[in-house]
């Protein structure tokens, strides 16, 4: 792997199935280990339920607040800040209770591979 520097390009973003909007800030088998996007979950949405095989998540809450659920843990609240951690084959979804956009940061170990999404 090489230094490298990626600029986000805001035009990028594209409606996802599953309920939000993605913007991918890197995302390359040249760095297998991790991916980042960032997700934007519009007011009053939520998004279908999924998980990730063979994948850890991690979201970071940037802005807004939100309703996480995943696995068998009760619904919990979200805000700016916080960070859910949810591990391979783990069901979540996230829903929108703010006043504005709920946008996080999606951190995915290994890196995102369409193959391993999955939901119902």
């Amino acid at each position: 792997m090489q230094p490298l520097i990626i600029s986000a390009n805001p035009n990028n973003e594209y409606y996802f199935h599953e309920g939000c909007h993605i913007l991918e800030l890197s995302n390359s088998p040249a760095d297998g280990g991790i991916s980042i996007a960032r997700a934007r979950v519009e007011l009053g949405q939520t998004t279908r339920w999924h998980w990730l095989l063979h994948t850890t998540e991690r979201y970071v809450i940037l802005e807004g607040r939100g309703m996480v659920e995943i696995g068998a843990l009760e619904p919990q609240a979200v805000q700016a800040g916080d960070v859910v951690i949810i591990p391979p084959h783990c069901r979540q979804r996230i829903r929108n209770t703010g006043e504005g956009d709920l946008i996080f940061l999606a951190i995915c170990s290994p890196r995102f591979r369409a193959e391993n999404y999955c939901s119902d």
